[in-house]
């Protein structure tokens, strides 16, 4: 439950920032496009903080206007320009194992559909339950489930022999 300051919103906000960046990426797979979704997420939530404070979990609702923003930019996105990284600035690195099983993982996420995709990143890469899912999603567990089916059925079909590469052996 919130009082709707705005002390009480820079608080909320400095102490999630970091999993909503981690959320964020984990669903777009780009640490500019990232920050963007969290920055219009947090935007958005400033707009409606005096309102929320009947909210009884202030952190599944922020999480559903997170995939929500992210959906809808998918949705409409055909319309926008997309800029790479300009060539003198080298794009962001990446240390520790499993560099390019991520890399892999990522190009495949990105060419399943995006309410999939979401379904997968919260599911598996956020590890959130079916309910939970359902609820952010706005959706029945069984739509959750099936496109967990669907999702991972287009995942192995991309990814055809690297999965087993990936530890993927199910």
């Amino acid at each position: 439950m919130t009082n709707g300051s705005d002390a009480e919103y820079l608080a909320y906000v400095h102490g999630r920032t970091t999993g909503l960046r981690r959320t964020a990426y984990l669903l777009c797979g780009d640490e500019h496009h990232a920050d963007d979704l969290v920055q219009e997420t947090i935007t958005k939530l400033y707009v409606r903080w005096s309102r929320i404070s009947g909210v009884e979990n202030i952190d599944a609702y922020v999480h559903t206007m997170l995939v929500r923003i992210f959906l809808d930019e998918k949705r409409r996105g055909w319309w926008k320009v997309r800029l790479g990284v300009p060539p003198d600035r080298p794009a962001p690195a990446h240390h520790g194992h499993g560099v390019e099983e991520r890399a892999v993982l990522r190009a495949a996420l990105s060419q399943v559909p995006p309410r999939q995709q979401a379904v997968l990143v919260l599911r598996f890469l956020c590890d959130q339950s079916i309910a939970d899912v359902a609820r952010v999603l706005s959706c029945s567990e069984g739509t959750v489930k099936s496109q967990t089916a669907h999702g991972l059925t287009a995942l192995r079909r991309i990814l055809g022999d690297r999965i087993h590469s990936l530890g993927g052996t199910r």
